[in-house]
């Protein structure tokens, strides 16, 4: 029977052949005797409420989240059919929802790399709060809650943030040389992904202030102005969120804005009385049972971490960049930050590893 009743539930989200509403059936509902005949679903004259916190819920890279979703009846009455409940992950894009998990009485199914992952939460009367494991950089974003009973359906929205960070990135190749999907893979590369809008201006009110334009997730470029110059937009211009709008994923070309959330291990320094070169620094920190630390790694782990070196190391990229959060003299300038020597092919230096826990 649960097998049954899985298949139909991958039915009711991936067919589009028969008469539907919202993903799901309704002319062809089973009865609650399970032999097999048809019953009519008729409206309850109830009015189906569902209801989400209006504030964000917030996580970190690795933790369990519950986004909380709850139902009731104007007036209350008692639910006599079996209530269905859907959630789904809106995308940045506005392109059609992202399938998470559907759910009929006790039995449901999650859908895509939500799958082990996500699971209901029915602990008290009329609950549909949907339960995330080992968060993930992807899963920052909006969600819908939406509860079917017969021809009711009523759905609400809530924000999951990811708290992390968000950092400008540019390849070994210089300036304005990636289009949207090579963006998105560098930034992957790094142990981060393209931020979002909404990540990117959380940065901005945080004093990121950066000149170069880049890619987000949407697919908008876009570049972050605390102080506004000649070169960025114009003296005459208020600070913000600098827009050039959707531009072409494969033609057009720019820098990167990728996000990084919290580290599920540490990151570490190691330095050689001659420096080392960058494969002698990668075979230093596999000799300390780690790996060359990644960019989006390192900004994490002096983001969260408060990891304070004034001395400069490899990087995965090939980059070479030192984390200060406590700005003195002969490390760089007066502001926190994650210094940058770019990628030299020459030189040697030490090495921040990563090591997970």
């Amino acid at each position: 029977f649960l097998l049954l009743l899985e298949a139909t539930l991958l039915q009711l989200i991936s067919s589009f052949h028969h008469p539907f509403y919202n993903g799901f059936y309704y002319n062809h509902i089973m009865n609650d005797k399970g032999n097999g005949q048809e019953k009519e679903v008729d409206f309850n004259g109830a009015r189906l409420v569902v209801e989400t916190p209006k504030d964000p819920i917030y996580s970190s890279n690795g933790a369990n989240v519950t986004l909380p979703c709850h139902y009731h009846y104007e007036p209350d009455l008692e639910g006599k059919h079996k209530i269905r409940i859907k959630w789904s992950k809106l995308r940045d894009d506005y392109t059609k929802d992202q399938d998470v998990l559907v759910a009929i009485g006790k039995t449901y199914v999650a859908f895509g790399n939500f799958q082990g992952r996500a699971h209901l939460h029915q602990t008290s009367r009329r609950e549909a709060s949907l339960v995330l494991s080992d968060v993930r950089l992807q899963d920052d974003g909006k969600y819908r809650c939406e509860v079917i009973d017969g021809l009711e359906d009523e759905s609400d929205v809530i924000e999951l943030r990811l708290q992390g960070i968000v950092f400008p990135y540019q390849p070994p190749r210089g300036q304005y040389s990636l289009n949207f999907h090579e963006a998105e893979r560098v930034c992957q590369e790094q142990g981060a992904i393209l931020a979002t809008f909404n990540q990117l201006f959380q940065a901005w009110t945080e004093g990121l202030d950066w000149c170069n334009a880049g890619w987000l997730a949407d697919g908008t470029v876009q570049y972050p102005i605390r102080q506004p110059r000649k070169q960025c937009g114009g003296l005459h211009l208020a600070p913000g969120i600098r827009s050039y709008g959707p531009r072409h994923r494969h033609l057009h070309r720019f820098d990167a804005f990728c996000f990084s959330s919290g580290l599920r291990g540490e990151v570490f320094y190691l330095d050689h009385p001659a420096g080392m070169t960058l494969e002698e620094a990668k075979q230093s920190c596999q000799d300390a049972e780690a790996e060359i630390a990644r960019v989006g790694q390192l900004y994490s782990a002096w983001k969260f971490l408060g990891l304070d070196r004034c001395d400069a190391g490899w990087l995965a990229d090939g980059s070479v960049r030192y984390p200060i959060a406590k700005p003195r003299a002969n490390c760089g300038p007066a502001e926190p930050g994650v210094r940058n020597f770019g990628f030299p092919s020459k030189g040697r230096f030490g090495v921040f590893c990563y090591k997970e826990r």
